[in-house]
């Protein structure tokens, strides 16, 4: 009998928390012979989130919840899943019930069907407009400069086999985009289409700080595309400073300029100058920034409590 695992990373969901387990317990009585787990991971929520999970925890065997000491982010806590999970396949749910439940059925028959990756893509999404904006320019982005073939869309939910499930465990990159990592490892992938739904219940915490760190993370993982822009920026500033040296050099030969000073123009070609070379700097930083995080070799999340799973200590 083959297990199926639901990944479940949890940051102030307590108003969403009991319809999702009861969806996903519904959900479970159609896989079966597959055997359905539930596993919570807590992110450092401040509300009744991990109160909840505990309750329906004891209730229910099946439902495992693995509490990390702090906020480390969603990335961090959909790899503590995949890390612990227990199931021959391995799916990725986020809580707040705008991605259906009801769905795992048709990843999972993909996925017994040979499929190694089966994504889970939005054809249409019910979000505000300016979310709408945004992600659909993340998304056109990354098709363009990194994956080719990433859903249009974009995804947050999929299904992984076990081995890839390990594979991107053993990966544990901290400021990453682990969606993105599940097309990087390759292996046989599938891709099933649905229409995301409104947020059921609770407050989104997905601010625009978290936003542009995500947008941040996920190219400077897989593109080099931020650092050629910086080189092709210090190349036309170069080109742009030789120009306007050479049209000066003419223009005071020709006595054009011979009593003009040009002050304005140099404070603005200074000025431009100064600021492209702050925004090559802050590029090169941010790449920099990400090699530090890796060679300190921190973990990229720390468990504090585990309820219905055994987790070694290290």
């Amino acid at each position: 009998m083959s297990t199926v695992t639901v990944v479940v990373p949890v940051y102030w969901n307590e108003a969403t928390l009991p319809a999702l387990v009861e969806r996903l317990r519904a959900v479970g009585e159609q896989l079966r012979p597959d055997e359905l787990e539930l596993l919570f991971v807590d992110d450092g929520s401040g509300d009744g989130s991990f109160a909840l999970l505990q309750e329906a925890a004891q209730r229910d065997a099946r439902v495992q919840v693995v509490r990390l000491s702090r906020n480390f982010g969603s990335n961090a806590a959909i790899l503590a899943g995949l890390t612990y999970a227990r199931g021959d396949a391995v799916v990725v749910l986020a809580a707040d019930l705008q991605d259906p439940p009801e769905l795992i059925p048709e990843l999972v028959a993909g996925w017994r069907d040979g499929a190694e990756v089966v994504v889970a893509a939005r054809r249409s999404r019910n979000d505000p407009l300016v979310g709408r904006f945004f992600s659909a320019g993340f998304n056109r982005l990354f098709r363009r400069f990194v994956f080719r073939d990433f859903p249009p869309g974009g995804f947050d939910f999929l299904l992984v086999s076990r081995r890839v499930a390990r594979v991107l465990a053993r990966m544990a990159e901290r400021n990453s985009y682990i969606f993105g990592q599940a097309f990087w490892v390759g292996f046989e992938r599938r891709v099933v289409e649905y229409d995301r739904g409104e947020r059921e219940g609770g407050r989104s915490r997905w601010t625009l700080g978290r936003k542009a760190k995500y947008f941040v993370d996920a190219f400077t993982a897989f593109s080099y595309v931020p650092i050629r822009a910086a080189s092709l920026i210090g190349f036309l500033m170069a080109l742009a400073g030789f120009v306007y040296a050479a049209v000066l050099i003419v223009l005071r030969v020709t006595g054009v300029l011979a009593n003009a000073p040009g002050f304005a123009a140099l404070a603005v070609l200074i000025l431009v100058a100064a600021g492209a070379q702050l925004i090559v700097i802050g590029i090169i930083g941010e790449y920099l920034w990400r090699v530090l995080e890796e060679s300190r070799r921190r973990p990229a999340f720390i468990v504090d409590t585990a309820v219905n799973l055994d987790i070694p200590d290290d």
